[in-house]
Formats: C-alpha cells, structure tokens, sequence
C-alpha cells in the first residue's frame, strides 16, 4: 500500500509539473498590453506580438504582469532592448519568485526581453542592423527596426506610469552600475538615488553619440515624452548573468516599489557609495592597435593620469592616453584589438 501511495504521489506530482509547463507556454497572445484585465491578484504571463516573421509566425516578447489585492499605480520594467543586455532578466525572474503579490498594490508589468528576436540571437542590434534604442518614436509603416519601436511606443509604454528601462554595458565593455536620469527632475533623481548604484549620471535620454538623427530619441526619453517618469539603469556587464548585480537591482526595485507606496517595508539603504555626474562622454583611439586601459571601474582619477597604452603588433608603444580632466571611470574597453576609433573609457564628470 505504501508504494502505490508513492507511485500515486509522483504521478500527481508530475501532472502538476505537466499542467504548470503547459500553461507557461500556453500563454495568452494580445496585441496591446491595454488588453490586459485582470481583477485578481497574481501572477500572470502573456505573449505581446510584436509583428510577424517569414513564415507569417508571431514575433512576440514575454510579458509577465504582477497583480496587486488593491487598485495602485504602474510600474514598467523593460530588460534588454538590446539583445546582449541581460542582467535585467534575472533581475524580473527574482522579483516574480519573491514577491508577495497579495501585499502590493497596484501592478508591476514586466518585459523580461524587449527585443526578444536578438536575444536568441546573441545580437546586441536588431535584425536590420539598428539600434532599436536609437529608433523611437518609429514608424508605423517604416522598416524593421522602425515599425518595432512604433509598436513599443504605442502597444507598451502607455500602460506605465513609472517606468524602469534595464540595460548593460555591450559586447567588447564593462560597466559599473550606475543609473541615467534627468536629475532636474525631482521624481526622477529620486528614482535614481533609490537603486543604490555607483553613480548617477545627469542625462535626458537624448542618443549622445554615433551618427543619429535628431529626430530620433531613446525609448527613455520616448516615456518621459508621454508622460511618464522613466530612468535607465546600466547593471554592469553584457552577455553574462552578475549575481551581485542582480542582487543589487533587485533591491532596487523592491525600494522603488516601497517608495510609491506600492508594498510595504522601510526602503533598504545602499552600502555603496553613490557619485553624481553632470555629464559623461567617451575617450576614443587616435589609432589602431593593442589596448591596454589601466584604470578600474568606479576609479577616481585626475586629469593627465596615465588611463591606456596602445601598441603596434611589434610591441612597440605608438602612443599613451591620458585623462582630459578629472573624473570617474563609469565603463571601459575590455577589448585589447581596436582600429582607430575604438573605445577607451567612459569617462563621469563630477559636480
């Protein structure tokens, strides 16, 4: 008797397994997340289309939708609308494990992979080549790229109230974490200090460098346009999975949510000391060559240090780079080939 109830036992556990995994990919398909009408509180997962493919297929993103007990605001989550940025993801997965939902109030909509055809692809642009945050506010009948954020534009962001968009450094560089705000902005210097990263950078959410229209903007500054509070947080580095990282923004969010009296507890003060930039620009190769940058991340220097040596394929030293003025070192190169051109370091300017 006690090995049928056993045998009974993992069979209903595997019916359990079986439904669980049919539901996840059993999830419904909308077309706008205003299509979303939930009336009690959990957690509930959806498939946004995006578009289509060659073979007349949905080209959807995950969304995954935290429904509070009592009505409150929005807060908007969106991981990687570059492909290679992915620490925001497991950022999302830990707070659906870990929250308690029937404590929040209001609802949390989260993307865990806004660009999800470069995703699968370990690409950082999108399928065209472009950069999908250097593309809004779209084009409904545009290209690629163009017609994907003029869906972000119209099928997401306006069902935000609060919006945190997650990102990382890319391929070939390394970021400290740290946090793009218009800090004149008294909701968004707030939102800013409460990620408890290394440093803030004054920024508007304007492209700031690379051959852009003007008429272009980023998805940032898409949502600000709208209406909506939104910052950038850059958590650390591309392609790879940062536990402390991930644990860091997800404290994050959690003080976020506290501070719009969306769930409770006291905001978790930050170990880390934070620095404030008033702006920030990079530090390019004059030439080709081997790079060898000197500086570390989050490192104070002062204008003429020693931050890079190039040299030729002999070894010889063809030339030393140093800082213009004083500084912090926000990111940096890890990629020892470059032709003229290529990155050194992101360079913070201090108040």
């Amino acid at each position: 008797m006690k090995n049928i109830t056993q045998v009974l036992n993992q069979i209903l556990v595997i019916a359990i397994l079986i439904i669980v995994i049919d539901c996840g990919a059993q999830a419904p398909e909308i077309l706008n997340l205003s299509d979303v009408q939930i009336k009690k509180s959990g957690v509930y997962n959806y498939w946004l289309k995006m578009g289509s493919n060659t073979y007349g297929k949905s080209n959807s993103i995950p969304v995954i939708v935290i429904q509070g007990d009592t009505p409150g605001p929005t807060l908007g989550l969106t991981a990687a609308i570059h492909g290679n940025e992915l620490n925001g993801i497991p950022i999302i997965h830990q707070l659906v494990e870990s929250i308690n939902y029937s404590k929040l109030k209001g609802r949390v909509i989260a993307i865990p992979g806004l660009n999800a055809i470069s995703i699968q692809n370990d690409r950082r642009r999108f399928i065209d080549e472009e950069d999908l945050n250097r593309n809004f506010p779209g084009k409904e009948k545009g290209n690629r790229s163009q017609q994907y954020a003029y869906k972000i534009k119209e099928r997401v962001l306006p069902s935000f109230d609060f919006m945190i968009d997650m990102h990382t450094a890319s391929f070939g560089r390394v970021n400290t974490m740290y946090a793009r705000a218009d800090v004149s902005n008294d909701t968004l210097r707030k939102l800013a200090k409460l990620q408890g990263a290394d440093i803030i950078l004054n920024s508007k959410g304007m492209p700031s460098f690379g051959g852009v229209s003007k008429s272009t903007r980023t998805m940032r500054a898409e949502a600000v346009l709208q209406g909506t509070p939104c910052i950038t947080v850059e958590y650390g580095n591309p392609q790879v999975f940062q536990n402390n990282i991930i644990s860091r923004g997800l404290k994050g969010i959690y003080n976020t949510l506290k501070w719009l009296k969306m769930y409770p507890g006291e905001i978790e003060q930050s170990t880390f000391e934070t620095s404030h930039c008033k702006k920030s620009y990079w530090i390019y190769m004059n030439e080709g060559g081997f790079l060898e940058v000197l500086v570390d991340l989050n490192q104070h220097i002062n204008s003429g240090s020693k931050i890079a040596v190039v040299k030729d394929a002999f070894g010889t030293i063809i030339n030393e780079y140093f800082a213009p003025e004083d500084g912090i070192v926000i990111g940096k190169s890890t990629n020892p080939t470059n032709m003229s051109g290529g990155r050194i370091i992101h360079l913070g300017i201090m108040k």
